[in-house]
């Protein structure tokens, strides 16, 4: 058994699931807490945020999906990493569920197993996602850091507004990889204003303008949307 510490709210309905649930987490060393809905669970997650979610889909009063949206347009629990459960058949509402932020689904039944991988993998990307949006990030003469929420070109400050920041932040974070409007829009999530596709060639215009001569860095790959020069 190894020692883990991290905190797994199980949002179920059912109780004979989530003492199974429990007690293959518990026997890993998670922490556990659990509600039968979807109200009294919002209640106790706003009051500590749990490292991961495990979200059944068909709840009383507020569906799973419903639950899902709420966390994931919250700031403090945007970034919790939620796996849905649900029945065999539902591929509807787990596309639905992804697109709105879902990190992974299990299907019912279960391997108890297989659901401790699938929340190790979930728990060690997210553990990377927030190492790397806390590191600086220098490519060619232009560093990011985004903790101090600096741009430096040749250590001369750029100012940029919150969307073009997360922008740029995002692309800097995978040189080389080209992403299309609605990736960098739900990447970004609309800090100023709602973005549009149209809205994110205004932010590139104004960012390369903004950058001067390392705006070149920023490419457009035509009928695609958008990359970061390697």
């Amino acid at each position: 058994m190894i020692g883990k510490k991290e905190h797994i709210f199980i949002i179920e309905d059912e109780e004979d699931i989530i003492e199974l649930v429990r007690y293959n987490l518990e026997k890993e060393g998670y922490r556990v807490s659990s509600a039968l809905s979807g109200e009294e669970a919002l209640n106790q997650i706003r009051s500590q945020i749990p490292d991961l979610i495990i979200l059944d889909l068909m709840l009383p009063g507020i569906d799973g999906l419903e639950i899902c949206k709420i966390l994931k347009n919250d700031p403090k629990t945007a970034q919790t990493p939620i796996i849905m459960l649900t029945a065999k058949g539902e591929d509807i509402d787990i596309v639905t569920g992804l697109e709105l932020g879902a990190e992974d689904y299990i299907t019912k039944p279960f391997s108890p197993k297989v659901l401790i991988a699938r929340i190790r993998a979930a728990l060690r990307r997210n553990r990377k996602k927030e190492t790397d949006n806390k590191s600086t990030v220098q490519i060619h003469n232009l560093s990011l850091d985004p903790i101090r929420f600096e741009v430096r070109v040749d250590e001369s400050p750029v100012e940029l507004t919150a969307t073009e920041f997360h922008t740029l932040h995002y692309l800097m974070q995978h040189p080389g990889w080209v992403f299309t409007r609605s990736q960098i829009i739900d990447s970004i999530k609309g800090t100023d204003y709602p973005v549009t596709d149209r809205s994110v060639d205004v932010q590139i215009v104004g960012l390369r303008k903004k950058l001067k001569s390392a705006g070149k860095y920023i490419e457009t790959v035509r009928g695609i949307g958008y990359r970061f020069k390697e």
